[in-house]
């Protein structure tokens, strides 16, 4: 097993343990090397050893016993049925949200004030555009944004129901701030101003399945590939 250098993460231990058990280095129901054996093989800390075998774990890979160590659990390719999984999950939460979106816009559209759309003007100025920054502030700004859209369709169940699943929602928000599903832009959020600024119910509607599509249809691609 190569050593890793300086600059590689648990990512790559990730990587190098998992290159080793596909390639039959460890055969299934063989115990792994010790923490401190990994540690010097790898070249990197006890901590990022150990941080490796929980996502492996996590992954399917290996199984730790209590007293007696980390043992292999599978030797075959099992990340991409769990990508699929996630993605399908994904699929799920983004059609879930687009409903709720949608029918909050088009009541938007209807009920709103002159304050609520100026709040969401403000909220997309404090959004921005995420240039690989703080994820955890730009969900939080992204979200904040798409919950004010909800509150302006005054619907009380509605802004709860997105509040309960404000969770899930910040999920998707995560997921289009990695590499295989696309983020949709400023314009397509303002878009979604415009139109509940307009008073034009339709358009909203439209504005929000516009937002949502690129995303829906390249989940669909990842799912059939």
């Amino acid at each position: 097993m190569r050593a890793l250098t300086k600059t590689t993460l648990a990512d790559t231990a990730v990587e190098a343990i998992r290159s080793e058990i596909t390639s039959r280095r460890w055969l299934v129901g063989e115990k792994l090397p010790n923490e401190a054996s990994l540690s010097s093989m790898l070249s990197v800390s006890r901590g990022t050893v150990r941080e490796a075998v929980r996502v492996l774990v996590s992954q399917g890979y290996l199984e730790t016993r209590q007293g007696s160590g980390t043992y292999v659990r599978s030797n075959t390719d099992v990340g991409r049925p769990l990508d699929m999984a996630r993605r399908a999950g994904l699929r799920d939460q983004f059609e879930a949200r687009l409903a709720l979106e949608v029918e909050a816009a088009r009541l938007a559209a209807l009920r709103h004030s002159p304050e609520a759309v100026s709040q969401l003007r403000a909220l997309l100025v404090a959004r921005g555009n995420y240039a690989g920054g703080d994820k955890a502030a730009f969900i939080e700004r992204d979200l904040a944004f798409h919950k004010a859209v909800v509150a302006a369709s005054q619907n009380r169940a509605m802004i709860e129901i997105y509040e309960f699943f404000s969770l899930s929602i910040a999920e998707t928000i995560e997921a289009t701030l990695g590499e295989d599903i696309p983020e949709p832009d400023m314009q397509a959020h303002i878009a979604i101003v415009d139109a509940i600024e307009a008073g034009n119910p339709e358009a909203a509607d439209r504005a929000v399945r516009r937002f949502m599509a690129p995303i829906v249809v390249t989940l669909d691609r990842l799912l059939m590939s």
